[in-house]
């Protein structure tokens, strides 16, 4: 099976697992991760300096997360983690790292960091990984089959410092919590992105007209309100600055497309592939089971469909999307058909199906959180799963 030297863009989570699966199989992967340090979205800054030169509208910590000081998972850390590396509570054997010092079910956004920071310890992932660097542009190698891939690195110092290498392939695993989705709304208004105490909250459900000098919201009805402040729960946009147009890939309405299988994009498989699309899915199963599938397809072990094959899915897919009257922003939402598309994956793989208890810990989070939105992530009902998962997990520690 051919040996490939693979471009892997990010370092979080599915960066992480990528690099693993594709070394695994043979393959030379390298990681450019712009942060100096393993994690993506879970690495969190809150120091002042970081908080006052974050590039997100938004205030979060950190250089490119979503995170907040308070915040923790909203799934049980039995059913998140990857299918090899179970994400337990350390028992003080240091068997997988070391990394726990946050017990609960739904611990915080510095466990997980801590968890992955145990995973790339433990299958030797940091040397792979070419951190305070970042990917600038991915184009064709005209005089190749490869892709050029230009970065700059903050290490090399000040200036322009921009080098290109060639790839036979590129993975894209680049988030897609880091580029907030701003409401474009008219007028001037100098108002502030982070409330002060004293500010009343106003809701309204009316569509914004524009916004006036003197601060007043102007609704579509003609009515209008004085605010300090406008909060922006709009989420986050798919972003890929370093792909050209030539690359024939497009974000319309939150849909990256055409992807075969939310991975591949037809035209350009197998050496341009997309790590970690979803919402609403079990999403680090997800992304070692994508990338145990670009790894394989990569060195022939795994087949893709024809071109046109691949295309035709894709058409199916949107038609049956339009069919359901499901908009375009929620085509990589799985919610809880999340385990049908895993499995289709392991069975593309060679890999086990997803474990039944894991399937119905997902079920029953998503129950749960419908039932006690304020109380979720310390009341459950899943208890009578936990001693199967606690078995299967015994053959990883």
């Amino acid at each position: 099976m051919p040996s490939r030297r693979v471009a892997v863009i990010g370092a979080g989570a599915a960066g992480l697992v990528a690099a693993r699966e594709l070394r695994r199989e043979g393959h030379a992967p390298v990681v450019f991760e712009r942060a100096a340090a393993v994690g993506g979205n879970w690495l969190y800054d809150d120091s002042p300096a970081s908080a006052a030169s974050a590039a997100d509208l938004l205030g979060a910590g950190g250089v490119h997360s979503s995170l907040y000081a308070s915040l923790r998972t909203n799934l049980p850390r039995e059913c998140m983690g990857f299918l090899d590396f179970p994400f337990v509570p350390d028992d003080g054997a240091g068997t997988m790292g070391s990394y726990s010092d946050d017990p609960p079910r739904f611990p915080g956004h510095k466990e997980v960091l801590r968890y992955l920071e145990a995973f790339a310890r433990l299958f030797d992932l940091h040397g792979l990984v070419r951190f305070e660097t970042e990917v600038v542009r991915v184009r064709r190698d005209d005089s190749s089959a490869g892709w050029k891939v230009s970065y700059c690195s903050r290490k090399l110092g000040h200036g322009s410092n921009e080098r290109e290498e060639v790839f036979d392939a590129v993975v894209v695993c680049n988030g897609h919590l880091a580029e907030p989705h701003i409401a474009n709304i008219a007028g001037n208004h100098p108002m502030s992105n982070t409330p002060t105490p004293n500010h009343q909250l106003v809701t309204r459900m009316q569509l914004i007209e524009r916004v006036e000098e003197d601060s007043s919201v102007v609704f579509k009805d003609g009515s209008r309100v004085k605010a300090d402040a406008i909060v922006h729960c709009t989420g986050y946009k798919y972003n890929f600055p370093f792909l050209g147009d030539d690359a024939g890939i497009y974000v319309d309405d939150n849909r990256v497309g055409p992807l075969y299988q939310h991975v591949f994009p037809p035209h350009l498989a197998p050496h341009i592939s997309f790590i970690g699309l979803h919402i609403k899915a079990l999403l680090f199963p997800l992304f070692q089971l994508q990338s145990n599938w670009v790894a394989g397809v990569l060195s022939g072990r795994i087949k893709l469909p024809s071109q046109d094959e691949m295309m035709e899915h894709v058409a199916t897919f949107y038609r049956e999307m339009e069919a359901d009257v499901c908009p375009k922003r929620n085509t990589h939402s799985l919610g809880a058909c999340t385990y049908k598309y895993e499995d289709w994956l392991a069975e593309q793989c060679g890999h086990e199906k997803i474990e039944g208890w894991r399937k119905e810990m997902f079920i029953a989070a998503l129950k749960n959180f419908a039932l006690r939105r304020e109380s979720y992530q310390d009341e459950w009902d899943d208890d009578h799963l936990l001693p199967q998962a606690h078995q299967d997990f015994a053959k990883y520690l």
